[in-house]
């Protein structure tokens, strides 16, 4: 009877749904404005968001980004719930924790529950800072699709040009590999994926968020980690100038969220305990500010390159409720620490209460 009885209490079965639930953050990344995605004259542009997301999610319409806007740096914020300050152009890791050490230093979870996909070679230290309480050991383990297929290519690169082009903001920047990064050689290990199957499958891809989100479906299956962070940068191509290659990677970026939520509800590890959380690492200027570029550039700080977005559902999440409120990126890290049952005391972010 006392069995019984302790089986069924309310506050174990809440116990064993945090221990249970799984979170993927998707960041919407390189730059979009809202003129192109969420505007009346920019909603053809994400089908999926518009018609299969938003109905199942919670939607932030004002999420503010008050730090660097630079990808790398950006991100390194949202990962630690403090606006970092880094070079976003230099090697190195962010200089608070992170949430994937809050996570497993906290939960006491192993390397294999914690992932990050980056398809930029730049964000290869993002998993893991160099606090000195946290730092080495208890980051994340980090995948860069670019990386391997650079590793596992042989003869000339021209038929993956499309997909090894790393930085479109600063072209000759070329990172230094370092951190927790995952090797080609694990790929059969921990994939389950030959060097052969994965050259075959990047030669059908169009892009290198293509490549990142087929790494991160095979994480879901093989590894099934507790907390996986996917950085998009295919947006990022704005860089170039040419509007029509911009807006064909918001269009990507849309149905690459909606591809991943499916897997999401077909993988039994996810289906009903994971909850997607996705949102840009900021905007990109105003077509009317004469300090910017428009589209091309996030530099002048106005309130289009500033001002983003939050969708977040599934498990534990309010389904078709639009929150005006104002929030910001780095209220992230403590509102998935709650959800998830770990502490991020060092992380300077506001508590999201409407994801709890």
């Amino acid at each position: 009877m006392g069995s019984s009885l302790l089986g069924a209490s309310p506050l174990l079965h809440g116990q064993a749904a945090v221990r249970k639930r799984k979170t993927i953050v998707i960041t919407f990344g390189g730059g979009a404005r809202d003129q192109e995605t969420f505007a009346p004259e920019g909603q053809e542009n994400i089908p999926f968001m518009m018609k299969e997301l938003i109905p199942q999610s919670s939607f932030f319409t004002q999420v503010t980004n008050q730090g660097i806007l630079g990808h790398y740096v950006a991100t390194a914020s949202l990962a630690t719930g403090v606006y970092e300050t880094l070079n976003n152009f230099s090697a190195i890791p962010p200089q608070h924790p992170t949430v994937f050490e809050y996570f497993r230093k906290d939960l006491k979870r192993p390397p294999s529950d914690a992932w990050v996909v980056a398809p930029s070679n730049g964000f290869n230290r993002i998993g893991e800072s160099d606090y000195r309480t946290y730092g080495a050991g208890l980051g994340a383990r980090v995948v860069l699709p670019k990386h391997l297929l650079n590793a596992a290519k042989s003869g000339p690169a021209t038929d993956f040009d499309h997909l090894l082009r790393d930085n479109y903001e600063t072209p000759l920047y070329t990172p230094q590999i370092g951190g927790s990064e995952f090797e080609l050689h694990q790929l059969e290990m921990i994939l389950k994926l030959s060097v052969d199957d994965f050259m075959a499958h990047a030669r059908t891809v169009s892009s290198p968020d293509e490549l990142s989100m087929f790494i991160a479906k095979r994480l879901m299956k093989e590894e099934s980690p507790s907390l996986l962070w996917i950085t998009m940068h295919d947006i990022d191509i704005a860089h170039s100038g040419t509007y029509s290659l911009y807006v064909d990677a918001i269009r990507r970026t849309d149905r690459l969220c909606a591809e991943l939520w499916k897997a999401v509800q077909s993988e039994p590890e996810y289906a009903g305990n994971a909850t997607l959380i996705i949102l840009p690492d900021f905007g990109r200027d105003a077509d009317e500010d004469a300090g910017g570029n428009g589209f091309q550039h996030h530099r002048t700080g106005d309130p289009a390159a500033r001002t983003t977005w939050m969708m977040a559902m599934g498990a534990g999440v309010r389904q078709g409720v639009v929150y005006d409120r104002p929030v910001q990126s780095i209220d992230l890290v403590p509102s998935l620490g709650a959800m998830m049952g770990f502490s991020t005391g060092i992380s300077q972010g506001a508590l999201i209460r409407e994801l709890l």
